[in-house]
């Protein structure tokens, strides 16, 4: 009797050979235009009906640091290493705003939760945008080191710092920390918890470190082979998955948190993870690694791998799931962006 295939989740929907790496991707807030952003500093605007290029965009001729979409206006915010930010319009590719970062290189950009405030990162510079005045709004003090990343607060406008050291918590009403979380080390990345009451950040150190937010009482979850960049929660703010390393590790958060409990290990990459995402408001989580792999899974199955799609050798950069979780749009480093549709 011959085997049975197994089913695979990731359907073809089109492919774009792109001219350099590309460093991220993303989704227009209504689902209609995928975004490639490359590390030489052009962004590609795809419409997603026609697989066609509707924009190409020359944004920072020194390199890219980050893109980040608006989350309700066909926007798009654009950090580059001539130390500007743009935002640019998503429908016509007209340059709205240009603002200076306050350091050589930009390299974080969040937008907060209603999209009035968009937050950026320069080396030591964190400042903030206000996107109705077109003018600075704060520039945060008492930053030492570089910083890492950045992270609102879901609901709530107060913004988490990464640098050497801990996790600074800021308001756009007060240029001094409201509040100082210190760690012994690098946090790398952050992650909050949908309904913000806990903040997870990835280390250097191989670590990943839990903050609950009202009480301060902290978890720290140590032993992973490699430094840990790869964070996302799932839409209930029960799971967590993380990389640092060739398998996809899954604390379960709910009721009294991950402690004393072991995670999953989601085994099926031969390299180290690049990106984790799970879907906006559905079950399924996608991993890739440096090796060029990438997986979807539906952890509540017996055998929990539904999806697999291959680049040959080249790492996958970077994915994101469509507003609708029927697609995922995934880039390499050798310049591939891919869309699979999800059955």
């Amino acid at each position: 009797m011959r085997e049975k295939k197994p089913s695979n989740c990731l359907g073809h929907w089109f492919r774009a050979n792109l001219p350099e790496h590309v460093l991220d991707v993303a989704w227009s807030a209504d689902g209609t235009q995928v975004i490639a952003g490359l590390s030489d500093g052009a962004v590609f605007v795809y419409s997603a009906a026609s697989a066609s290029v509707h924009l190409e965009l020359e944004c920072h001729a020194k390199g890219l640091g980050a893109i980040a979409v608006h989350p309700k206006e066909p926007l798009l915010a654009t950090a580059g290493h001539d130390g500007k930010i743009g935002v640019w319009s998503l429908t016509t590719g007209q340059k709205l705003h240009e603002w200076e970062g306050g350091a050589a290189w930009v390299e974080r950009l969040a937008w907060n939760s209603t999209g009035t405030i968009l937050a950026s990162a320069a080396g030591k510079v964190v400042r903030m945008w206000n996107i109705g005045s077109q003018e600075i709004l704060l520039e945060c003090a008492e930053l030492s080191n570089t910083v890492a990343d950045l992270a609102w607060k879901p609901g709530h406008d107060v913004l988490a710092v990464a640098v050497y050291g801990g996790v600074n918590l800021y308001s756009p009403k007060s240029v001094v920390p409201i509040a100082k979380w210190p760690y012994k080390g690098s946090p790398l990345r952050l992650a909050w918890s949908p309904d913000g009451k806990m903040l997870v950040h990835g280390n250097q150190d191989s670590s990943v470190h839990f903050r609950y937010a009202d009480s301060g009482a902290e978890l720290h979850m140590s032993g992973y082979p490699t430094k840990v960049r790869e964070l996302s929660w799932d839409f209930r703010g029960r799971y967590l998955a993380t990389g640092g390393g060739p398998g996809a590790c899954i604390w379960d958060c709910s009721g009294a948190g991950p402690e004393g409990r072991e995670p999953r290990i989601l085994e099926g990459h031969a390299g180290d993870l690049s990106a984790v995402a799970w879907q906006r408001r559905g079950f399924l989580l996608a991993t890739a690694d440096v090796a060029g792999k990438l997986c979807v899974w539906q952890t509540a199955n017996r055998t929990p791998l539904v999806g697999v799609a291959s680049f040959s050798d080249t790492e996958v950069s970077c994915l994101e799931w469509a507003p609708n979780d029927k697609a995922i749009a995934v880039g390499t480093a050798a310049g591939a962006l891919a869309v699979f549709k999800v059955e």
